[in-house]
């Protein structure tokens, strides 16, 4: 690699930290092409991204970003797993890393705050913002549901009153 597509890397990394929500560093541990391919697929479904990076391209990359603080765990053989939703990320690292041994998390952080391994881990556990969005659209949506339901039973009773007198009239 030479200086400038170093400097084109190093750019695309501070690109990439700048607008994304979370970042999870992990180290692999003589993972076979399938196991990685299945991991970045995995990811790729999920809406995030992860990428083999150079440690002293990525230490650069995240000195004038929120994500300063993992600088300590670039060490070794590691990549970088990235989403803008706030969970994406870490829960497709976490569930993959459940089916096997060969990757670890070493950490991650959410702005500037650092995560160790457990705290990315608790992080996969929380509902996505899709679903998050979800949710809240369906409390907003159940009251007005149920006014509409109010309103409209008076008057629905009502109508099978006079229905029920006329059928009685006629007969």
């Amino acid at each position: 690699m030479d200086r400038s597509q170093k400097a084109d890397s190093v750019a695309q990394l501070n690109a990439v930290f700048n607008e994304v929500g979370v970042v999870v560093v992990t180290r692999n541990l003589g993972m076979s092409v399938a196991q990685s391919t299945a991991l970045r697929t995995k990811i790729r479904e999920a809406g995030a991204t992860y990428k083999v990076a150079k440690n002293r391209l990525a230490k650069i990359a995240i000195a004038d970003t929120d994500y300063a603080g993992i600088g300590d765990f670039l060490t070794g053989p590691t990549a970088i797993a990235t989403s803008v939703d706030p969970v994406a990320a870490a829960k497709a690292v976490v569930e993959f890393a459940k089916t096997t041994d060969k990757i670890e998390i070493v950490g991650g952080a959410m702005g500037a705050n650092v995560l160790t391994p457990e705290g990315v881990k608790a992080l996969a556990t929380m509902p996505s913002l899709d679903e998050l969005r979800a949710k809240l659209i369906g409390l907003v949506q159940a009251p007005a549901t149920k006014i509409a339901q109010l309103s409209t039973a008076p008057a629905a009773k009502l109508a099978r009153v006079f229905a029920a007198y006329a059928d009685k009239d006629a007969a």
